[in-house]
């Protein structure tokens, strides 16, 4: 299955056609990435996500493709073409022996229900590290791994728990316990620092909200009343159950955090739209 879930791609600077797309052009050689989403058309959080790509070439050793102001570009272009209001946006910078290539597209977007924030999600366990985890980098295989494993379980999101038996984050998301009204989060040096849960903490911050940060043991987690993730998709998803061990869906808790990151990502597009040229304030 294609991963461009669009009419059209950016492919260095330029537009083409989606059924001109192939995979490989991803998924072959090394690839950084980000996934912004798109509301209203509109990028959230663009200045983090294209910071933190930087910083993945950088760890990576590798050279930016790209800067913010033809990223900024690319991405006003492919919204104008598509016309899509919400959606996810991918930018990924694949570099070969031969050829580095940046391309932006749109994937499909998977959003939890409101059955799935009201009532939460199936999590399981996973035993697996991720290599550089302060980097974006496509692990495939890792991915495809977790991905049949998933479905064998009927499960929206795996917990990886390292060698010492200690959770550190989602496959595809950043993880948090609650306890007593106190967060449980892995150590930023354990993780690939997620933009959602970077704005959790500093909501935290701002509300005084207690934060631990240390990585949970997998034999413990049923002495948490509540798990949820953070991510770009999910937002602030409740798990409902981890494996056999349930959890409590309605701490308050996780929809005041949930409201508030909501208003600072609207605060992030109205930035980003601050800093459009006047005429090209509606092509998004």
């Amino acid at each position: 299955m294609d991963e461009c879930y669009s009419k059209y791609f950016i492919r260095n600077g330029d537009p083409h056609p989606a059924d001109t797309f192939d995979n490989s052009l991803v998924y072959e050689g090394d690839s950084i990435y980000e996934i912004l989403r798109m509301v209203n058309g509109n990028p959230v959080f663009f200045h983090d996500h294209i910071s933190r790509l930087e910083n993945s070439v950088r760890l990576q050793k590798r050279v930016m493709l790209a800067g913010i102001e033809e990223l900024r570009r690319d991405i006003i272009r492919l919204a104008g073409l598509e016309g899509y209001k919400e959606a996810n946006l991918k930018i990924v910078f694949n570099y070969k022996s031969d050829i580095s290539e940046c391309l932006v597209y749109f994937i499909e977007p998977i959003y939890p229900t409101e059955d799935q924030y009201n009532n939460g999600v199936k999590g399981i366990l996973y035993n697996a590290v991720r290599k550089d985890p302060a980097s974006k980098v496509i692990n495939h295989k890792l991915r495809s791994d977790i991905y049949h494993k998933l479905i064998l379980e009927g499960a929206y999101e795996a917990l990886l728990v390292d060698h010492n038996n200690c959770i550190t984050e989602g496959s595809r998301s950043n993880i948090f316990f609650t306890s007593k009204g106190i967060l449980y989060t892995a150590p930023e040096n354990a993780i690939l620092n997620g933009i959602t849960r970077k704005y959790i903490l500093e909501i935290c911050n701002d509300n005084n909200i207690s934060v631990v940060f240390e990585c949970i043991n997998a034999d413990s987690i049923e002495e948490f009343d509540s798990v949820f993730m953070s991510g770009t998709s999910p937002v602030v998803l409740p798990f409902c159950c981890i494996d056999d061990k349930i959890f409590d869906v309605k701490h308050p808790l996780l929809g005041y955090l949930r409201k508030l990151y909501i208003a600072k990502s609207e605060e992030s597009i109205s930035r980003f739209l601050s800093e459009l040229p006047r005429h090209n304030g509606s092509s998004l």
